[in-house]
């Protein structure tokens, strides 16, 4: 295996923010054991050393929630000073985590400095629309994690700005935009919300309806195509991929693959899953507690969740737009041969985009 990723959930489901729309939450109520709490120091060898083990080349180790940084410094420094005595094979170790930004203080900035953490710092686009759905307590959140980026930029820590796109969000894409730019924050990630697995799609005051997806990745998209013109374009992830596409370059979101890829969700438990969209209890591959990685890919493979998430809608086959949509998130399609729920949306889109994707893919071309 030429490299591992992991995304380990250390605190579970546990988190200090409550969030309207919070996938995690949905997913884990509908587990028989809703959180794992904090992961013990034994566990957190076990991931580390078999996971150091089975890796050839790299090996990324990602953290995300509920929120991560609920288990305190000390366990970050507990778990990268034992990959460095664990890895052997000196394979290449990245680390990311992502966080609601609540608890960074300057013990975390420097802890993640040092050891070259790259952030996700979860903001939803401006003040009103952040306050709205990103609670601490009854307390609004927008200021004090605007307080925290400030923070990561004086020890010169690496942040990406995650937005999740709601029914609100989806309304002010070139206001979020600018306010992105105002603050200085040069590399985002758009989301699409999630409705609740397995029911009804729209009904939620947040829920993201397709035809305003459609309009908002139009709208952000002519504010990023405006300014890669002018030569000052942000990275967005989404748009990046899309153009990478246009020149021959394998996307690295499974998104814009339209193939699920090789992940490993690690629980606070030590179980294993093949998705953060499907951390459910059918989907459980294994335990590191008890297995090795070489038995978790034989589950992995028996359940056939990386080949189901190829199976194309009918419609997908015989679509324009199938050679830069590729069908999508599996999450947002759910069952094999399914349409993806955004199909609307990204019909829009592309529309009303590709003529202006190859220009930017021509742009990009000349100039790197």
């Amino acid at each position: 295996m030429p490299a591992v990723n992991v995304l380990i959930k250390p605190a579970s489901s546990l988190c200090n923010m409550h969030c309207d729309y919070c996938f995690y939450h949905d997913e884990a109520e509908k587990r028989e054991q809703y959180s794992y709490g904090i992961m013990s120091r034994e566990t957190a060898l076990q991931v580390i050393q078999k996971t150091l083990r089975f890796a050839e080349g790299a090996c990324a180790f990602a953290f995300q929630g509920g929120e991560p940084t609920l288990c305190g410094p000390d366990f970050f420094r507990f778990f990268t000073e034992n990959v460095k005595k664990y890895n052997t094979k000196n394979v290449r170790v990245s680390y990311a985590l992502q966080t609601n930004g609540y608890a960074l203080n300057e013990e975390w900035a420097e802890l993640f400095a040092e050891n070259h953490f790259l952030l996700g710092v979860s903001v939803d686009g401006t003040r009103g629309i952040h306050d709205k759905y990103r609670h601490y307590h009854s307390e609004p959140t927008y200021d004090h994690i605007l307080e925290k980026t400030k923070l990561l930029d004086r020890y010169k820590v690496d942040y990406n700005i995650l937005t999740v796109v709601t029914r609100d969000t989806a309304e002010h894409a070139r206001e979020i935009y600018r306010s992105c730019k105002e603050n200085n924050w040069r590399y985002m990630q758009f989301i699409a919300c999630l409705d609740p697995y397995g029911e009804e799609r729209g009904k939620n005051p947040w829920s993201l309806l397709p035809q305003d997806y459609g309009r908002f990745l139009t709208d952000l998209f002519d504010c990023w195509y405006h300014d890669l013109v002018l030569g000052d374009a942000p990275y967005i992830r989404q748009f990046d991929n899309y153009i990478g596409i246009l020149l021959g370059v394998e996307p690295e979101s499974c998104e814009q693959r339209g193939l699920c890829a090789v992940q490993n969700v690690i629980e606070a438990d030590g179980s294993v899953y093949p998705c953060d969209f499907f951390a459910l209890d059918e989907y459980r591959l294994g335990n590191l507690n008890e297995d090795e990685y070489a038995q978790i890919y034989v589950q992995r493979r028996r359940i056939q969740f990386i080949e189901r998430s190829y199976i194309p809608n009918e419609k997908c086959r015989s679509c324009r737009y199938a050679y830069l949509c590729r069908g999508g998130c599996f999450r947002h399609r759910e069952e094999p041969g399914r349409l993806n729920y955004f199909c609307e949306a990204y019909e829009y889109f592309f529309r009303h985009c590709e003529e202006k994707m190859h220009r930017a893919a021509d742009i990009i071309r000349r100039h790197h």
